[in-house]
């Protein structure tokens, strides 16, 4: 019944925290692209800093952009904040369902640091937090004013925290918490600063008073920092799929790779919305891709330990009784499963060819079968377990 409340819990949140995501990260680039796509015309509303015309859905908009705000505004102002508080609230709800209450499997990998789930959710929720802290202070500081000071301390902060935690939890663990910690600086920002500030601008209308531009530097700065972060952050948070990623030794590196680009993607997007000549952003993609280039020669199999001397089908088949069975099995013996995930069972030499493409890059390619390494599958073992599976080509 545990585990049976556990999936129906992690399928829900599952759901609700992609609806609430995209309809933030949509959000966040409508924005971003209407705010470059606004022009100067010859004829303006007074304190209009430029306009947009826009079609969609059959109909033409007009939308104006004030530098600080109209000087009365109307009742129904709409505020876009809850996509991004539901999003940080669901996706923290999933990674307590998901690696809180499965600690031991999802989590903690002995061999990386032998942690009890307390400790593991501990260091968890603490580091959130305080790298929300860190990064809040290095953009209210003076390098806050230097925009390429900033991102460079921005990318050497979640690659120092991706570091770390590789030193700390499982590769699957590891690459969801920077992705957790990259959510968190965006949410709060929100949260905490955007919000707050054009809180204090309508606040300051509303009492006559002239509000202070700052206020909308600050919350602008923050949100082009949310809309640069955002594709990094979405694959750091689907990387459980993938153990190249999550279970490679640099796997660090790779989020550096990821970082580079996503915001190299982004950038050139922005650029072309805001209408600048392609000669001044062409390069972004170029410099893309060998970020894109540089990752797949690191995560390309050396086939080390996918040969060696023949193994008998008995061998084999004891490897994976041993250390893939408690899960894979036609009735799980592993406490976190009442059946074998995505359906994969294997226990015959016939399961093992079915599946022998899923096995080699979760097991012998990577470590990231089985789940925390809990039955502690040796580099021997994954060695003989490849080269069988590579001679039933």
């Amino acid at each position: 019944m545990e585990v049976f409340i556990s999936e129906w819990l992690n399928l829900l949140l599952r759901w609700a925290h992609l609806v609430v995501g995209v309809g933030w990260i949509g959000t966040s680039f409508y924005f971003i692209a209407l705010d470059l796509a606004l022009r100067k015309r010859e004829q303006m509303t007074p304190g209009v800093q430029g306009t947009a015309w826009l079609v969609h859905g059959g109909g033409f908009y007009h939308v104006e952009k004030y530098m600080v705000a109209p000087d009365n505004l109307p009742p129904d102002l709409k505020w876009y904040q809850w996509e991004a508080y539901l999003t940080w609230v669901t996706g923290f709800a999933l990674l307590v369902v998901q690696f809180y209450w499965n600690a031991e499997a999802y989590l903690i990998d002995p061999s990386v640091m032998d942690l009890t789930p307390v400790q593991a959710i501990a260091i968890s929720v603490v580091s959130l937090a305080a790298g929300w802290f860190i990064y809040d202070g290095i953009c209210r500081s003076p390098l806050g004013r230097n925009t390429t000071a900033l991102a460079v301390c921005l990318f050497v902060l979640i690659v120092l925290s991706a570091i770390a935690y590789t030193q700390i939890y499982s590769g699957r663990g590891a690459l969801i918490h920077v992705g957790a910690l990259v959510g968190t600086f965006m949410a709060v920002n929100v949260f905490g600063v955007i919000i707050p500030n054009q809180k204090k601008v309508t606040a300051a209308l509303i009492a006559g008073e002239t509000p202070d531009p700052e206020m909308g530097r600050i919350a602008k700065q923050r949100s082009l920092h949310n809309n640069y972060l955002t594709l990094p952050v979405l694959l750091m948070m689907v990387s459980n799929h993938y153990p190249l990623l999550t279970n490679h030794p640099h796997a660090w590196l790779l989020v550096a790779l990821v970082l580079v680009m996503g915001a190299m993607v982004r950038h050139f997007i922005n650029r072309h919305d805001a209408g600048d000549p392609m000669a001044s952003f062409a390069w972004t993609l170029p410099a893309g891709g060998v970020a894109l280039l540089a990752a797949l020669v690191l995560t390309a199999p050396s086939g080390s330990l996918s040969t060696g001397p023949a193994v008998a089908d008995e061998v084999a088949l004891t490897i994976t009784q041993t250390h893939c069975a408690a899960c894979h099995g036609a009735s799980p013996s592993h406490e976190a499963f009442d059946e074998a995930p995505k359906g994969i069972v294997l226990e015959t030499t016939a399961d093992l060819r079915r599946y022998a493409p899923l096995v080699l890059a979760q097991s012998v390619h990577t470590d990231a079968m089985p789940l925390g390494n809990e039955t502690g599958m040796t580099d021997e073992d994954r060695a003989r377990l490849g080269a069988w599976l590579n001679a039933q080509d």
